[in-house]
């Protein structure tokens, strides 16, 4: 019997709700699934219901969507859960950029690691926490739990640690990366005569093992045609047209440690402590020409910009043509492949965010690792991958005591654990001193109050005033405008961008 019910918690992250319906629909088998939608926002889960019922019903599909705003109505019963949560929206996110910045550091990002990743982590764990209990108690009793949230390893951490909620982390970041390669084997297999002269490569042409954590994952395999491509990604991503100019941080990881690495540019950058801890020195390491390449606050601006764009183009959505449900429509997250796999016993690979359990024998057992999997109608297994490079390794311990700092914090509403999280942090250790880095933890768990029930006891305690910030005002390194919806109609790659920054922006 196929599965009869999937809940999506955040669906008022109306693309990528939308793309993951469409995508799970693709699959003939599910298409007589229920889908309970749930959001705190009604106006963005009203939109998105619009959209996909709509979808739904001119492809004459006998899919059911529901609507909740109660989560337990949700997850009632529900075999598969997804989160698309990001707790706090743009407010919360807005504090994740800006006040790191009055002391310093200077994020693309902040939704992994730093100061924006370890505050974001707080608000992240006791809401996800919160759902896990209402599965235990509600959803069906071999529920799984897709965690698409960030900063993923945290919480995906946190979920398994403590609960009993069977749950996995999912980020497409391995992806890209996958393409990227394929574009320099092909560029090299050109030039050395591999392949014709005008023959194409794929992400198809090339297989790739990915391990170690989530955005900081290393391609420890790439093999073409049997041959080993490590020893030749160097050259082919130095003589890349492109890729020589965004990815001077991975293409400099890839000098350093010998392998390349799966995250953008940007995350990469702040994620470890050389390439953003001189202002003067940030635009050498970055790309200005998408915000995924080194701007500082790049994805705030965009996931500001797209939500302002969507509540501007909704009407328009209505009026174009509905999604449609064949094949090729289909996108590549993991999610719709997994659930697929469990219910039909079709095989999927993919690389997915777990507990390592020994999987990889240099990462502590109780870290969340992103490894290859399998899937099929007997469950998930992940292979032992065994021993990794101890160079990359390195960069990933110094992650892991960040992350398993800030996830004992989060739960424990422990102050002190907080500042030592983000005393260990890479980025935030090369641009502050320790006195600078407890001011700027108290003056964010303040300012993100709302969001922090797990430290109301000492936030009244906290101090009023804050001197130690030697760069307030700062609006970083490399900042560029967030532009309005008139900018952003004049500019295809902009509404694109918009478009696509939903994901993160839109849910409460």
């Amino acid at each position: 019997m196929m599965c009869k019910k999937i809940a999506i918690l955040g669906a008022g992250s109306v693309g990528f709700t939308r793309n993951m319906i469409r995508d799970l629909l693709c699959v003939t088998e599910l298409r007589e699934s229920e889908i309970a939608l749930h959001d705190i926002d009604e106006r963005n889960l009203s939109m998105v219901e619009q959209l996909v019922s709509r979808d739904i019903r001119e492809a004459g599909l006998p899919t059911k969507i529901h609507t909740s705003l109660d989560r337990k109505t949700a997850l009632e019963g529900a075999k598969y859960i997804f989160s698309f949560v990001r707790v706090g929206g743009l407010e919360a996110f807005h504090h994740d950029v800006e006040i790191p910045l009055a002391y310093g550091v200077d994020q693309c990002v902040g939704d992994t690691l730093g100061p924006g990743g370890i505050m974001y982590a707080q608000r992240g764990i006791p809401v996800l926490l919160d759902f896990c209990a209402d599965i235990e108690e509600v959803a069906h009793e071999d529920a799984l739990f897709l965690n698409y949230s960030n900063p993923m390893a945290m919480l995906t951490w946190a979920c398994n640690e403590f609960t009993d909620v069977h749950t996995i982390g999912l980020c497409h970041g391995v992806i890209g990366g996958h393409s990227q390669i394929a574009s320099v084997v092909q560029l090299l297999g050109r030039e050395k005569g591999w392949i014709g002269p005008d023959e194409t490569l794929t992400r198809d042409d090339i297989d790739i093992i990915c391990a170690w954590i989530n955005h900081q994952t290393w391609y420890v395999q790439v093999r073409f045609r049997g041959e080993d491509m490590t020893p030749y990604l160097l050259e082919g991503f130095s003589k890349h047209p492109q890729y020589s100019q965004t990815e001077k941080v991975r293409i400099d990881m890839l000098r350093r440690f010998g392998f390349y690495s799966t995250e953008s540019n940007g995350h990469l950058s702040e994620y470890v402590p050389w390439y953003r801890k001189r202002p003067a020195e940030i635009a050498d390491w970055i790309d200005m020409s998408s915000w995924i390449n080194g701007e500082t606050g790049g994805y705030l601006r965009v996931c500001t910009e797209g939500r302002n764009w969507f509540e501007h183009e909704f009407p328009h959505w209505m009026a174009d043509k509905p999604l449609t449900f064949e094949p090729k429509d289909r996108g590549n997250e993991h999610g719709s492949y997994i659930v697929e796999a469990l219910e039909t016993g079709r095989v999927y690979r993919g690389h997915f965010n777990v507990r390592n359990g020994g999987v990889i024998s240099n990462l502590p057992e109780d870290c969340i690792i992103e490894a290859p999997g399998y899937v099929d109608g007997n469950g998930i297994s992940m292979p032992v991958v065994g021993q990794l490079p101890l160079g990359c390794a390195a960069v990933c311990d110094a992650s892991v005591s960040v992350q398993r700092l800030a996830v004992e914090a989060a739960v424990s509403g422990d102050l002190e654990l907080l500042k030592q999280a983000m005393m260990m942090d890479p980025l935030t250790g090369a641009a502050c001193n320790p006195p600078e880095i407890w001011e700027m933890a108290d003056r964010m768990v303040s300012a993100l109050a709302p969001w922090l029930p797990q430290y109301a006891s000492v936030i009244p305690t906290l101090p009023k005033s804050y001197s130690l910030a030697r760069f307030e005002g700062n609006s970083g390194a490399a900042r560029l405008k967030t532009r309005s919806v008139d900018e952003i109609a004049e500019d295809s790659a902009a509404k694109k961008a918009a478009k696509e920054s939903d994901k993160a922006g839109l849910s409460g």
